[in-house]
């Protein structure tokens, strides 16, 4: 019998870890810029709704898939924002968006199956693959392309092992929104094999550039397409932790089995916060996606300013991915950016091969101390060319 560290051998990049851990051990005025986070608290009306429902005795249980007006809610936001058709009946609410692609690695992957990750991509997806007892298979996209979805790539992946496909949009860690032509592909392909797709759309609701409906939206049949969303980043609820899957009945069915034995349900408390998030009043939040989009403006401009700096366009989510002219490993470059001129960023190695070379940097600060970053990295390229 393997041992719990051999389960899971060869799931963590760590190489991200390693850059919080330096940061959160150093005494220096660091800029950090690597930790994919919203730095706006939870707006009152939803703190409010939380503490009210506590106060009122809505602490016991709820049934494993969630209170109904939270289903509700859920499904009346994915059809009012993104024209993803979704039944409250086949909603199950999640503890984060985390849970909820666990879940649907759990629900669709077979010991020895393969989950496609296109690439860069967010690192829980290997690990996830592997706690299914499946074979997590990383599928580069070109960089030349900025990272764009190329769906070719991906179908001509796809053989009677492939169970599943994540697709991750916008995309953590490029930004990138993919074209709808793209998706349609690679979900035809996908159910072609009968292999589902997995649309992680916790960056859904921060979509600045192309089309902001979901994968669900996007085909003529959605029925191999699961969809998995948070109130995370787009609610500044990461500590909350309620996120949601939705899509084939069956499935989403299989997945709140198998957290009945797991999680059991999501906080009562955070279900009612998450409730009133979603259905209270939205000025709090169409005010945090104007300042990310504004950040992500300005994030454009320094770096089509800075000689040595070069990025895909992030049309969503709050990250660029940054080419930096700077000789090392991702790791290397982050360690020196971090130790000589005190900003840190993700290295990209940690998103997967075809990440090696490149820097995560997260917009998800104010334009103060991002302003402050770009000074320290541009500092930091002038030094290198001994200027």
């Amino acid at each position: 019998m393997p041992t719990p560290t051999a389960r899971v051998r060869g799931c963590s990049r760590s190489s991200i870890r390693v850059m919080f851990d330096l940061a959160q051990a150093s005494s220096k005025d660091l800029v950090r810029l690597e930790v994919g986070e919203p730095d706006f608290d939870t707006p009152a009306h939803v703190v409010d709704a939380a503490a009210s429902a506590a106060r009122e005795g809505q602490t016991h249980y709820t049934s494993n898939a969630g209170i109904p007006a939270l289903r509700r809610a859920i499904a009346s936001t994915l059809d009012r924002d993104f024209s993803v058709p979704a039944a409250p009946e086949d909603v199950l609410v999640t503890t984060g968006g985390m849970e909820a692609l666990h879940l649907a690695a759990l629900s669709t992957v077979g010991p020895g199956e393969e989950l496609l990750v296109p690439s860069p991509g967010w690192p829980n997806y290997w690990t996830q693959a592997r706690l299914a007892d499946g074979a997590p298979r990383e599928v580069p996209m070109p960089a030349e392309t900025g990272f764009a979805l190329d769906p070719t790539r991906l179908v001509e992946a796809m053989g009677p092992e492939t169970a599943a496909v994540m697709l991750c949009r916008p995309s953590n860690p490029t930004g990138r929104v993919a074209d709808a032509d793209a998706v349609r592909a690679v979900v035809e392909a996908a159910a072609d094999h009968d292999a589902y797709v997995v649309a992680d759309e916790v960056y859904l609701a921060l979509t600045y550039d192309g089309d902001s409906r979901g994968v669900a939206a996007l085909v003529d049949d959605a029925d191999h397409v699961l969809t998995v969303g948070s109130c995370s980043k787009s609610h500044a609820m990461t500590g909350w932790r309620v996120g949601w899957l939705t899509g084939n009945p069956a499935v989403v069915d299989e997945a709140t089995k198998v957290r009945e034995s797991t999680t059991a349900c999501t906080s009562s408390v955070a279900q009612h916060a998450a409730l009133a998030a979603l259905t209270g009043p939205q000025e709090p939040f169409r005010e945090m996606y104007a300042a990310f989009e504004e950040r992500r403006d300005a994030v454009v401009d320094r770096v089509e300013d800075i000689d040595g700096l070069d990025c895909p366009r992030p049309e969503g989510a709050f990250y660029a991915f940054l080419d930096v002219d700077l000789p090392g490993t991702s790791l290397d470059v982050a360690k020196h950016l971090l130790t000589e001129y005190g900003v840190v960023l993700a290295p990209g190695g940690g998103f997967g091969d075809a990440g090696e070379g490149r820097l995560r940097l997260s917009f998800a600060n104010s334009l103060d101390r991002l302003h402050e970053g770009f000074d320290r990295i541009e500092r930091a390229l002038a030094d290198a060319r001994g200027g």
